[in-house]
């Protein structure tokens, strides 16, 4: 007699419940194949809006639409059987007020089938994350650097320095969590803050370029991986180099191509 085991996604409640423990393991999916290859590993998958450049080729985030997180959230959905589904709100899709957050958070929901939401933003944004979350929206929250906000901050550079930053930095990571979000995403800030952080929220905090401090850790997998080389930011290690890889095996093929060689698959040809 066979046995079948369910494999039940972890949910948003099930990620909160882990500050403390277990570091979380977290990284980016925008395709079916990508999220079941990490689904085995990781705790999280984010379908953020990272894709705009790392798939799509913008020059940021700022051009990601809701249908492109949609329409990626969905496939990393029908790979992902373990990991808690979170897909990124993209700029301009929930700023204007909690109405227009919980109808984009809602649909991305409903046509994605992802557990949570994540949107960048501190204390402006915590009467959207308490409006979304007492309406059935976890919400993932997201401070420090917010790549949707570089226009205004001035680029991509390390955030919390000096007191006055970090207390707002910190402010920021308290009304989020104060308003609801099961966990919060902590981005280039210095490592004594991620510590602060960390020690005085209770809910999980979730680095990138945060030290390990936090109480987990994500990365862009194509950053990891060696795949998307316009630039490597320079807290990421990259476990493989992909790309090169990729780049060996087309100019292997190339070659085989223009020389009419295929060797060892020379049978394939052959009527009989």
């Amino acid at each position: 007699m066979s046995t079948h085991t369910t494999v039940r996604a972890l949910t948003p409640p099930a990620i909160r419940a882990r500050k403390g423990g277990a570091p979380l393991v977290c990284l980016t999916a925008y395709t079916t194949p990508m999220a079941r290859l990490v689904d085995r590993e990781a705790d999280v998958i984010l379908v953020g809006d990272s894709l705009g450049m790392v798939v799509h080729g913008l020059p940021s985030t700022l051009g990601v639409t809701l249908e492109m997180m949609i329409l990626h959230g969905l496939a990393a959905r029908r790979g992902t059987t373990r990991a808690c589904l979170v897909v990124d709100l993209p700029f301009g899709s929930y700023e204007a007020g909690p109405d227009q957050a919980f109808r984009s958070a809602a649909r991305v929901m409903a046509e994605t089938g992802c557990a949570a939401v994540k949107l960048e933003g501190g204390e402006s944004m915590a009467p959207t994350i308490d409006f979304l979350t007492r309406r059935g929206v976890p919400v993932m929250a997201h401070v420090g650097l917010m790549p949707q906000s570089v226009n205004v901050t001035g680029g991509y550079r390390t955030q919390g320095r000096g007191s006055v930053a970090a207390a707002r930095v910190e402010a920021d990571a308290r009304a989020v969590s104060d308003a609801g979000a099961f966990s919060v995403v902590l981005e280039k800030i210095t490592e004594p803050l991620a510590r602060r952080i960390t020690e005085a929220l209770p809910i999980p905090t979730i680095g990138i370029g945060a030290s390990a401090a936090c109480d987990g850790q994500i990365l862009v997998i194509d950053d990891m991986l060696g795949l998307f080389t316009d630039f490597q930011p320079s807290f990421v290690r990259r476990y493989a180099e992909l790309g090169r890889a990729v780049e060996a095996a087309v100019a292997a093929y190339a070659a085989d191509v223009r020389a009419r060689s295929f060797p060892g698959r020379e049978h394939v040809f052959n009527d009989d």
